[in-house]
């Protein structure tokens, strides 16, 4: 089986690890926390970073520290993870879905400003399988109208706009060290930030909000912690991230050859976006047949290629309530993209060979289908 995607862990990365284990670093309180913490904020050019269990508790710690109440509203894309969804929902605040452009696959700031009203509190702007959202655009119209920016970038470690990376817009932004990730910890995730307020309430959130007197508790916070052990495989896994993105991009740039010629079959990845290349987190097509999607996932499953599906848009949640499934939304572009698209194997793991193999088997198999 040619997997959608295997870590890439050196043996650098290991033996970070090994030490970490020799020097009984594996708390969440150790030296080893600390330190990717700084890396993570220097590197993406933050004042402050928080390292935290996964990427889902770092948006959960995002929205918790924005005192959302009912009423206020929240502008997300609904083609994006359901993680975003959750942590919104969580604060008692109304989701308002916005599409995503249908070329980028992104979150832009004419789709937002359909959606703006007086009861708009804050945006999260989500960075989608390569390429990043209009960040530029949209972060200066929060400022102009006094919006809270929330910026995920779980999937655009290293991806730059106007050599400033992702990581680095809106009042907090979060990132994901999952491990299909550029920068993995296993599990893992991390709040940036610019804010010392925020910086200190997000430490209070993370580590249930021990002060002092210790055990003497204003809140009822959460133990949200990274281990130490973690840490030290994130710290070494920096070292090797532009290299992780210069291969992605060689692998996407090879499937872009191999797929040339194929467009009235599939929809294929932008290799840019404005200023913005296509760092390829992962390769993505969207099939121009509907209805065929399963039927080919399984037919290139039986000859060995794992693949995976997009995203199934967020205002189609089967966990709504019956009244909010009832809404009346018009999001073609993020149906389409949950309905018709998947992603390939890309990584360390696969071949210029196995790209070949992969293009052959999923265009014989789409005329097959189409047939």
């Amino acid at each position: 089986m040619i997997q959608v995607f295997q870590p890439n862990l050196t043996f650098k990365d290991k033996l970070a690890v090994y030490r970490a284990l020799l020097k009984n670093n594996i708390s969440g309180t150790s030296p080893e926390v600390k330190d990717f913490e700084n890396k993570i904020a220097n590197k993406f050019g933050r004042k402050h970073a928080v390292a935290l269990s996964n990427g889902s508790v770092a948006l959960d710690s995002a929205f918790q520290m924005l005192n959302l109440k009912k009423g206020d509203e929240v502008i997300l894309p609904s083609f994006t993870i359901i993680s975003c969804l959750s942590a919104v929902i969580r604060t008692g605040a109304t989701p308002v879905f916005c599409d995503v452009d249908s070329d980028s696959w992104n979150i832009t700031i004419d789709n937002i400003k359909q959606h703006v009203t007086d009861n708009t509190k804050a945006i999260l702007m989500v960075h989608t399988y390569g390429l990043p959202a209009d960040a530029i655009e949209i972060q200066n119209f929060c400022e102009e109208n006094n919006i809270i920016l929330i910026e995920d970038a779980a999937e655009a470690h290293g991806q730059k706009i106007d050599d400033r990376f992702c990581g680095s817009f809106g009042e907090i932004s979060t990132f994901s060290f999952y491990a299909n990730k550029h920068i993995t910890t296993g599990e893992g995730g991390m709040v940036l930030t610019d804010s010392e307020e925020f910086d200190s309430l997000c430490r209070q959130i993370r580590n249930l909000d021990f002060s002092l007197p210790r055990f003497q508790h204003e809140n009822f916070f959460w133990n949200y912690r990274m281990s130490g052990i973690q840490a030290a495989l994130g710290k070494s896994q920096i070292n090797n991230l532009d290299k992780t993105i210069k291969q992605k991009k060689q692998q996407g740039n090879y499937y872009q050859e191999l797929f040339s010629g194929k467009e009235e079959l599939i929809q294929l990845p932008l290799k840019k976006f404005k200023n913005s290349e296509n760092h390829y987190w992962v390769f993505g097509v969207v099939l121009k047949k509907n209805g065929i999607r399963e039927k080919l996932i399984s037919s290139l499953d039986e000859k060995g290629i794992e693949t995976r599906p997009f995203f199934w848009p967020l205002h189609l949640q089967n966990a709504f309530s019956d009244d909010i499934k009832k809404k009346d939304y018009d999001l073609p572009v993020s149906e389409n993209l949950g309905a018709n698209g998947l992603y390939l194997p890309l990584g360390n793991h696969v071949s210029k060979s196995k790209q070949e193999f992969i293009t052959e088997s999923l265009i014989n198999s789409i005329l097959k289908l189409s047939n």
